[in-house]
């Protein structure tokens, strides 16, 4: 019967956190560099102005 690789586990989830450390600290550049009062759309989820949220 084969064992699991622990190890290898272990490492793909040490490169995932990684790679979403990374998207998070290009995405505080990106909005550091952003204008006063405009934000980035890549995390907003906000409904639309001319629609109201579902009952």
């Amino acid at each position: 019967m084969a064992r699991p690789n622990y190890s290898g586990e272990k490492r793909r989830k040490e490169l995932e956190k990684q790679k979403k450390k990374e998207e998070k600290k290009q995405r505080k550049l990106q909005n550091a560099s952003a204008p006063v009062g405009q934000e980035s759309s890549d995390d907003s989820e906000e409904t639309p102005a001319g629609s109201a949220p579902p009952d």
